[in-house]
């Protein structure tokens, strides 16, 4: 395979080899790209479809289904059409789009996931002032500025990354241009820009969950007040969310803030293909499975279905 690269474009090593082995992994990835989308978007459509959905708390989860169905847009379709004919390359603004939307959509999960923990709280701590404290404007303040914020981050760390001159080798042994793994082919100092980047990485990963820490400390304070029977309650709308966010901050966290001498490719690219492709397979899994409103809508859904193809 001709890996030469006359143009200014990136080559992407990608994830797999051409060998039975990895034939048969790139399969199964692939399978759960597709379940993602479909969970996901499954997800969106019953929160959109079913009027018992339509509370502050499941309009933040059809925003973290929306940011799950994008990122496994910007990042399957590109590697499985990479390994599948051969062609590697990766146009520097194809490049600066794929690191821009990842870090948009990371960025903004990152916040969602803060805000979502918040309704979690105001429903355990204070459930007569849900509606109150946990209202329509300030649940779409919240999601605009996750968004926001997400896409701040990215725009700038995708025209900083791409202002640097690279040199002639330009191969990513990575299945999608990320940041972390672009800079180091620069030929220039990016000390500057690394260090800045750190910065950014803990202010869009440390700060919400501190936050997320707090409201669960807060959680948890009142959960052990409560009578068995209200506890078990608490504990169950909590624990999705809880599993959704070790997962996201777990990835997040090794992948963006771990020191460079401890960063070798071959983790890199695993931890990346977990957070991009079965993290968002999995959330739409731990929401259905432990909430009885989505099973309740799924349900209603499907018996809709069935009257209308035997009617």
């Amino acid at each position: 395979m001709d890996m030469t690269n006359t143009t200014s474009d990136f080559i992407l090593l990608g994830l797999f080899e051409h060998t039975a082995a990895h034939l048969l992994l790139f399969v199964m990835v692939l399978t759960i790209a597709f379940a993602s989308l479909v969970g996901n978007a499954l997800m969106l459509f019953l929160i959109h479809w079913d009027p018992q959905l339509h509370t502050p708390m499941y309009f933040l989860l059809s925003q973290l289904s929306l940011m799950d169905v994008l990122l496994g847009a910007t990042i399957v379709p590109k590697m499985s059409a990479d390994y599948l004919t051969g062609k590697k390359s990766i146009s520097p603004v194809g490049c600066g789009l794929q690191i821009f939307v990842s870090l948009m959509l990371g960025g903004g999960e990152s916040f969602l996931l803060a805000a979502m923990c918040y309704d979690r709280y105001v429903a355990v701590c204070h459930p007569l002032r849900y509606y109150i404290l946990m209202n329509w404007p300030l649940c779409q303040r919240m999601t605009l500025g996750s968004w926001f914020l997400g896409a701040a981050d990215g725009l700038m760390q995708a025209a900083a990354t791409l202002s640097f001159p690279y040199c002639s080798a330009h191969e990513m042994d990575h299945f999608f241009c990320e940041a972390p793994t672009l800079v180091h082919l620069a030929c220039a100092d990016t000390s500057v820009f690394e260090n800045v980047m750190y910065i950014c990485c803990v202010l869009m990963l440390l700060v919400p969950l501190s936050l997320i820490l707090t409201s669960y400390g807060l959680i948890l304070s009142s959960v052990l007040q409560m009578r068995s029977g209200e506890a078990r309650k608490a504990f169950a709308i909590c624990s999705s969310h809880l599993c959704v966010v070790g997962l996201f901050y777990g990835a997040a966290l090794f992948t963006y803030m771990r020191p460079k001498s401890y960063r070798l490719a071959n983790h890199d690219k695993v931890v990346s293909a977990f957070y991009t492709v079965f993290t968002p397979a999995l959330n739409p899994l731990i929401y259905s499975l432990r909430n009885s409103k989505v099973k309740g809508a799924l349900k209603r859904w499907l018996g809709k279905c069935a009257a209308l193809s035997h009617g």
